[in-house]
């Protein structure tokens, strides 16, 4: 009877036991504490580490479609109405980008490395082949134009040329020509003044099979938050494109790693060589992909908003108080000075007026917008779009009669979705390590729940044993 009520007290005092140890975890956080510190060791760019693997080669399938406008009324353009272009695409390449001569610096602290991307024509993903001709402004005679609109002289010696070879304010190329370059008439002349120019142009003119430059990035040895971010980019720790110094900073990463232990209310940064700035993006929801818990980061309105509506944009503003409108950038001083202007795709989240100014435009969240899902212990992307429209800034230029009486409009020639999803092999891996995770997280409350139980289980035998006891005193004496 002793070893009974010995055995019965036991499970109370392992029960409240199990209780408070249970609490006291659940508040201190000691098992999440643990697999953070876990994480934030493993996160680290070195050799042996599958966070360098996927660094160095990563193993999502990348994805480049581009999407042109067509321009169907070219002559009534010229003629001052408002431009109407229709999308033609996509013609989608598979991109390959390993990191390259990667050198490791500073006792493993900062890794240097060429990003060298590859691109490959996907004629079963796209929407036609490289030789489909599209009708779109004339960069290089719009950019040689704005150049020497104020040189009186040298413009009519150019516009006679133009207009002896039949050069104007409109060409027509291929997709491939349009991407990866042609030789253009205008710049071969030019050439013979200035020997040093390149009479080849391709909106992508020397990109594929290449790199933009050298980067240096923190490995992550020291902090973990400092886990691939740039450090330097071209030697330079900072720009000089822009007119303040918190435009020209280089903050981030490259936007295709991210450091592990991401929390809601953080703010993300990327540096982005193709928009010659850097960004950030905040956090919009939550999100699963192939079955792994994500959340959804996109870059706000006020990432390119005004400098009336976000003064810190205000040195983005080129020349010093040029801003043209929300939602568009003016990259004229990063692309040897042709009147790009870079924004969302059918400048989704621009000014209004951008919108009107030509007819096709139809702005969309789902398809133009640009976000990254990422898993927020590891850091890993699950998912990323990357959308950008290139335009040309085109107006009427007095000394060229090939302007005519165009109106002054920001013209959409292309916009591309660089976009990016976690193979199987990879998410089968992550379900484990969030699977664990999930399990160690909740180790707490099991031993909440087993005290609760073994509670009930105490309560119980303490009634079982009381019903003895009250059936012996009701029965009668012998006798």
């Amino acid at each position: 009877m002793a070893l009974k009520s010995c055995c019965i007290y036991s499970i109370v005092v392992i029960s409240l036991l199990l209780l408070i140890s249970g609490i006291a975890l659940v508040l201190a956080k000691v098992f999440q504490h643990f697999l953070q510190s876990e994480v934030k060791k493993e996160v680290v760019l070195k050799n042996g580490t599958e966070s360098f693997e996927a660094w160095e080669d990563p193993p999502a399938p990348i994805y480049m479609q581009f999407y042109f406008f067509n321009l169907t009324n070219p002559l009534e353009v010229l003629d001052g109405e408002r431009p109407a272009v229709v999308e033609i695409g996509p013609y989608t390449y598979r991109e390959y980008r390993p990191m390259d001569q990667v050198n490791f610096q500073d006792n493993g602290t900062k890794v240097a490395a060429v990003n060298t991307k590859t691109y490959i024509f996907q004629r079963n993903m796209s929407h036609g082949p490289e030789s489909d001709l599209i009708r779109t402004v004339n960069i290089p005679a719009v950019t040689v134009m704005e150049r020497f609109k104020d040189h009186s002289f040298i413009a009519r010696l150019i516009s006679d040329y133009m207009r002896g070879t039949g050069e104007g304010l409109f060409t027509t190329h291929t997709v491939g020509e349009l991407l990866w370059g042609y030789e253009d008439g205008l710049l071969k002349a030019l050439k013979v003044l200035n020997p040093d120019l390149d009479d080849v142009f391709g909106l992508f003119y020397k990109s594929n099979a290449s790199n933009d430059g050298e980067y240096v990035f923190f490995t992550g040895q020291q902090d973990y938050m400092d886990f691939a971010r740039v450090d330097t980019w071209n030697s330079q720790s900072s720009l000089t494109w822009w007119t303040t110094d918190e435009c020209n900073m280089i903050n981030g990463t490259n936007g295709a790693s991210f450091h592990p232990i991401i929390k809601k209310d953080e703010t993300l940064y990327i540096f982005s060589s193709d928009l010659c700035r850097s960004l950030y993006a905040q956090y919009e929801g939550d999100v699963t992909v192939k079955g792994i818990p994500g959340y959804r980061f996109v870059p706000p309105s006020k990432v390119f908003a005004n400098a009336t509506v976000n003064p810190a944009n205000e040195g983005f503003c080129v020349p010093a108080g040029n801003c043209l409108g929300s939602g568009v950038l003016n990259v004229s001083t990063c692309k040897q000075g042709a009147p790009i202007i870079m924004s969302s795709p059918h400048f989704y989240q621009a000014d209004e007026k951008f919108v009107q100014d030509v007819f096709g435009m139809k702005p969309n969240k789902e398809k133009h917008e640009t976000s990254i899902d990422i898993n927020p212990f590891t850091g890993i992307v699950l998912r990323a779009a990357k959308r950008l429209q290139v335009n040309v800034y085109v107006e009427k230029i007095p000394t060229f009669s090939q302007t005519g009486d165009v109106r002054t409009v920001v013209l959409p020639v292309v916009y591309l979705n660089e976009s990016a999803l976690i193979d199987d092999a990879s998410a089968k891996k992550l379900k484990v390590i969030v699977t664990k995770k999930s399990v160690v997280e909740n180790i707490p409350f099991m031993m909440i729940g087993v005290s609760i139980i073994l509670g009930i289980i105490f309560m119980f035998l303490i009634c079982q044993r009381k019903v003895p006891d009250g059936t012996a005193a009701e029965q009668p004496l012998l006798s």
